[in-house]
């Protein structure tokens, strides 16, 4: 009768716990990468941050503000070249301590400083299988892997730790057909705070030490003189900009290309000499450049030699 009841008060006990396992069916790789594209936007966090590629190091203080839909991001370097870099909407101001100088960028090539990320996942089921895989700690926090690897030879593998509490990346790493890892961001530390203050950039600093770049309106692609032929799967023009100089044929096209995780940029200009054509590789990134008439195109990204090649030779005249 006693080893009953006992019995009977462990089911009792665990019963709930069960109950909520089953109610729970644990979220697959999607929903994990949706949930933390909410939380990228919608969170206030700060920590220090690492950032590895092409054999360098830089560690830097990061902070993502948000409110009322509204989002700030900044990156503060704690090693010499002393800089601060704050995305608000639609540009990135970088201001130099030492020289006093602030540069601004009114079209950015990315949305985030910690992961470029698609807008729909679902739709790039196509060229991409997300999966998931164990849990390990990072930055003291317990993380859950997901895997995001490529169903074609244009686009590179790579690895997001995702916070189980609060659903931020904590690591990324981006890694070649070897296995080698060709860019990692990781958390050191991370705190999730209820409310961060935005900035404002330079307020110190006149006018007169703002330097502007990429100030230029966009182009819609159907007015160009070009074409895109051969474009890789989930690929798309995310802009088109062009720099006139008053003669048609020295003209720049600066196109920039992303299917959401990777991205490409296209250069079109002028014909010019010396200019080493074919592939060349900085690094992670590999950009490949060839002549179609009198124009010199350059593709280049963080992107397998096939795919800047591919790009390249698909621009085309109308």
């Amino acid at each position: 009768m006693i080893k009953m009841f006992r019995l009977l008060l462990v089911v009792v006990f665990f019963l709930p716990a069960f109950g909520l396992l089953a109610d729970e069916p644990e979220i697959n790789a999607e929903q994990w990468l949706e949930k933390m594209s909410q939380a990228m936007n919608t969170l206030n966090y700060q920590g220090t941050v690492a950032f590895f590629k092409n054999a360098r190091l830089d560690t830097m203080r990061y902070s993502h503000s948000a409110h009322q839909g509204l989002e700030q991001e900044r990156l503060l370097s704690l090693n010499s070249p002393m800089r601060e870099i704050i995305r608000d909407a639609g540009k990135i101001s970088c201001v130099f301590e030492k020289s006093k100088e602030i540069i601004v960028n009114h079209r950015p090539v990315s949305k985030s400083f910690i992961i470029d990320l698609p807008s729909d996942f679902s739709a790039l089921k196509t060229v991409y299988q997300y999966s998931l895989g164990t849990e390990e700690s990072v930055a003291m926090r317990s993380a859950r892997i997901i895997f995001i690897n490529p169903l074609d030879e244009f686009r590179y593998p790579r690895k997001i730790w995702i916070d189980k509490e609060y659903f931020l990346p904590l690591k990324v790493e981006v890694y070649n057909f070897s296995g080698e890892v060709l860019k990692q961001v990781v958390f050191t530390n991370i705190q999730i705070v209820d409310t961060l203050d935005f900035v404002e950039v330079g307020k110190n600093l006149g006018k007169e030490n703002t330097k502007h770049i990429h100030l230029l309106d966009a182009v819609p692609l159907e007015k160009t003189d070009f074409t895109l032929e051969h474009l890789p799967a989930g690929f798309q023009v995310v802009f088109v900009t062009r720099i006139d100089v008053g003669d048609s044929a020295k003209n720049v096209d600066h196109l920039f290309l992303s299917d959401g995780f990777s991205s490409v940029s296209v250069y079109r200009e002028a014909e010019a000499e010396g200019v080493q054509l074919g592939l060349q590789v900085l690094g992670s990134v590999n950009s490949f450049t060839h002549v179609f008439g009198n124009r010199q195109i350059t593709a280049m990204g963080d992107v397998p030699v096939k795919t800047v090649q591919v790009i390249a030779q698909g621009v085309t005249s109308k």
